[in-house]
């Protein structure tokens, strides 16, 4: 397993080693020993799974009490997942980093705690699994819109293409107005 930096302190890039034969592949998803050496010793609390078709976009969430931080991989397809700074105090509050993530690369992406989560599907389904170190609390869960002018993100949205979005998630809060960390 490797992790790599990315242009965002903090969130990480974990390149882990995949072993090939006729039969398939075995790979270690998440090995505390290894993490806590790289610096990442937080306690997991919760799985997640979603399956998502194609052109769906989910966040940009978070959670302004018991903000988690997320241990995101895709296990089938391929999505765009992107973390933002959301801690005021942070010198890269409001920047972004996004990562390719897919079943072929297998890699995952850890976002520590104080940053807004979302990806893209770029295939025609994504199963997209993610550790959790806090419990979900959905009266502290909050969205920021994913096409914020301030933000920015280059999603890579086919042209012609609409994303298909929750109704949170296409109401949510502008940047501006968004409650951050600080």
């Amino acid at each position: 397993m490797k992790l790599e930096e990315t242009s965002l302190p903090g969130v990480l890039l974990v390149k882990v080693n995949s072993f090939e034969d006729p039969r398939g592949y075995f790979m270690e998803t998440w090995n505390a020993r290894r993490f806590a050496e790289a610096g990442i010793s937080e306690n997991f609390v919760q799985d997640n799974l979603s399956r998502s078709s194609r052109h769906t976009l989910r966040g940009l969430h978070y959670q302004i009490q018991q903000p988690q931080g997320k241990l995101v991989r895709v296990v089938d397809g391929e999505v765009f997942d992107v973390a933002v700074d959301i801690r005021r105090s942070s010198p890269s509050f409001g920047k972004w980093v996004g990562a390719h993530l897919s079943s072929d690369n297998r890699d995952a992406l850890w976002i520590p705690p104080g940053f807004a989560h979302g990806f893209f599907v770029l295939s025609e389904t994504a199963l997209f699994e993610y550790k959790c170190t806090d419990f979900y609390a959905p009266q502290h869960e909050r969205t920021i819109l994913w096409n914020d002018a301030d933000l920015d993100i280059a999603w890579p949205i086919p042209e012609g293409a609409e994303p298909v979005l929750s109704a949170k998630d296409a109401a949510g809060t502008s940047f501006q107005e968004a409650e951050v960390y600080s």
